[in-house]
This record gives structure tokens, C-alpha cells and sequence, in this order.
């Protein structure tokens, strides 16, 4: 399979359970067609040009739903899960594997990029489908952590003795049910050199509940650092029951930080950023990144010029104290870090 299509075997589920748990009932019920998206927030679909969505299909939860505006067509929300006949335009300089995801391969699951810290690509499902996602074309069949795939990743961090941090991601890693996760790290906590443990998720934003009880638990007894790293990129992204959910993580001995992209259309102008890192900050989650638009194929609509952002990030360090400043960055295939746009 190819992009991070949802297929129903991925929906996880819990040993033994014959009832879905309360975010795995709200998965259920995410949007899958964008033109009934699009009438429940008052919206006509023939003014939007949407695109015939095929490997990279349509996919919104319905508490990430209900937080866009209804009868506002340029809702910042909304505009990050459409898919517009834009996506169909070839550019230059777009294309599927934009990060070097198939070059730092170095076991069936695992990315090796960066010096000290191994990626795992965990799962092939989101709770969302965000059409600038880097990973959209990515061969999640051919590089997937499943099966015989585990014991091999483990092998290959416990033979790599420089890799301190391990990096759960996909896909999103809290798709996974709380057995498989704790699976997945308890079969790395024997590794002495492993002594961090960072969670890239959306699904604390796009779908809160996923933050349940269970899910805690098995955060407290993690006997590593753990660092969880949400992904919102626009203030309306936060409510309540989003802000609760990271305080649980907090409680549990998590730092949260946020990484956002900067999109066209959606927050590219100083209040827009301004008032993103402000209230992520609030609901507990400290700025991390602000990446330049990995150049995927498909999402050529939302750039943002490098000398606008870097103009955007001038402004908002006038604006705000340093801690809310995220560093600009973008990545390149094969250089040895994120690198920071100056």
C-alpha cells in the first residue's frame, strides 16, 4: 500500500476487547467524504474545485471537524484537510520522497538520519489526513513496523550503540493500541543506550480522547524520558478537551512540545503565528519547529517563500518573548540535522 490510506484492519484494537473504546468509536465515525463535509458546514462543494481523491484519501475526525467555522470557506481548519484540484498540478521541484525517508533506511521500520536518534515508522494510519503530509506517497508496506519487523528494528538500535532517543512516528504511533505500544517499548527497554523516548502525534489534537486512562498508564511506566511532540498549526486547533488531554501527559511526566508548518492560507501572517504559539503555550505545549513546507508532490499550494517566512519569524521575535519563538527550520534529504533558515 502506498500513502497512509486508512484500510479497516488498521483500526487498532485492544486484546480481547470486543467493544471499541471511546476514540477508537470516534475514529469510526471520522469524515470520509469531503463533499458531506463540506454541506455540514453550510458550505456549497462546487465552489471549492475539489480534487478526485485516490491513493491519499479523504480523512478528518469529527473533533478536528468541529472546531472549523462553518460557512467560512477560507476556515484555516478546513483548508489543511481539503484536497483541491491543486493537488493534480505538476511543479518542479515536488516530488514523493522530499525528506530522503528511502535513502536513511536502515532496517525494515527504522530511519537512521540523524546522529543519536532512530526513527520508527510504526503504522501506515492517521486520524487525519493533512494534504501537505511529506509522507503521503511513502511505501508504508515495504517500510512499516509490522510482524517480524519489530525484532529487527530493536536489533539494529541495540547494535547501534550511538542511538540515545528513539522516535515512535508514521503514521501517528498512538493509532496503535495501548497493548502494542507497550509491546513495542518493552522490547526496547533492555537497550542501555536508549534513554529517551519521543512520540510525534497529531492525535492529541485531532482526536483527544485518545488520551485516555490506559494510555497514561502506560506513559507513567515508561522507565525512559519521554517527550511528546504535537503537531497544530493553527490557534483554533486547541480547545478544552485538547488542553486537558496534554496536561494528562504532563502529569504523567511527558514534556509537550509543538511543531507547526507554515501553509499558505493558514498561518502565514505574524497574528496568525502570534496567537498559534501563545495558545499552544497556554494549553501546555512549548514551540519547537516551524518548518518551511516539505515539498511533496501535491501540496505545491500551500508555500510559503523562504524570504516571507523568514520576514514572518523577524517579526515575531518583536512580538513575542524568545521561549515562544519556534526555530525555522527545514529539512533536506541528507543533511545531518534539521537545518535553520537565516
Amino acid at each position: 500500500m502506498t500513502g497512509n490510506a486508512i484500510q479497516p484492519d488498521m483500526i487498532p484494537a485492544e486484546a480481547g476487547l470486543k467493544v471499541a473504546s471511546h476514540w477508537q468509536a470516534q475514529l469510526q465515525r471520522a469524515w470520509r467524504d469531503p463533499v458531506g463535509l463540506l454541506h455540514h458546514l453550510g458550505h456549497d462543494p462546487g465552489r471549492f474545485g475539489l480534487a478526485a481523491v485516490g491513493t491519499f484519501p479523504f480523512l478528518v475526525t469529527e473533533a478536528f471537524a468541529a472546531r472549523m467555522k462553518a460557512g467560512d470557506p477560507d476556515d484555516p481548519l478546513l483548508r489543511q484537510v481539503l484536497p483541491l484540484a491543486d493537488e493534480d498540478l505538476e511543479t518542479p521541484g515536488f516530488g514523493p520522497d522530499p525528506v530522503g525517508d528511502a535513502a536513511s533506511r536502515a532496517a525494515k521500520g527504522v530511519l537512521h538520519k540523524y546522529r543519536g536518534r532512530a526513527l520508527l515508522i510504526t503504522t501506515a494510519a492517521c486520524p487525519i489526513h493533512c494534504r501537505y503530509c511529506f509522507r503521503r506517497e511513502f511505501d508504508y508496506a515495504s517500510d512499516g513496523l509490522s510482524g517480524t519487523a519489530l525484532a529487527e528494528a530493536v536489533d539494529y538500535i541495540a547494535a547501534t550503540t550511538d542511538i540515545e532517543e528513539v522516535i515512535l512516528s508514521g503514521g501517528d504511533p498512538m493509532m496503535l493500541g495501548n497493548h502494542k505500544l507497550r509491546r513495542l517499548t518493552d522490547a526496547l527497554s533492555s537497550i542501555p543506550h536508549y534513554r529517551r523516548l519521543r512520540i510525534h502525534s497529531r492525535m492529541p489534537v485531532t482526536l483527544p480522547a485518545r488520551v485516555d486512562g490506559q494510555l497514561i498508564d502506560w506513559m507513567e511506566r515508561l522507565d525512559r524520558q519521554v517527550i511528546v511532540v504535537v503537531h497544530a498549526n493553527h490557534a483554533n486547533e486547541f480547545d478544552e478537551e485538547v488542553s486537558r488531554a496534554l496536561s494528562r501527559m504532563r502529569a504523567a511526566g511527558a514534556t509537550i512540545l509543538n511543531q507547526a508548518v507554515l501553509l499558505a492560507g493558514v498561518n502565514d501572517t505574524v497574528p496568525a503565528l502570534a496567537r498559534l504559539m501563545e495558545t499552544g503555550f497556554e494549553a501546555g505545549a512549548l514551540p519547537y519547529y516551524l518548518h518551511l513546507l516539505d515539498r511533496v508532490t501535491g501540496s505545491a499550494h500551500f508555500d510559503v517563500e523562504r524570504d516571507r517566512a523568514l520576514a514572518l519569524i523577524d517579526e515575531l521575535r518583536k512580538q513575542l518573548p524568545g521561549y515562544l519563538v519556534p526555530r525555522l527550520v527545514e529539512e533536506r534529504a541528507g543533511a545531518p540535522s534539521k537545518l535553520p533558515v537565516i
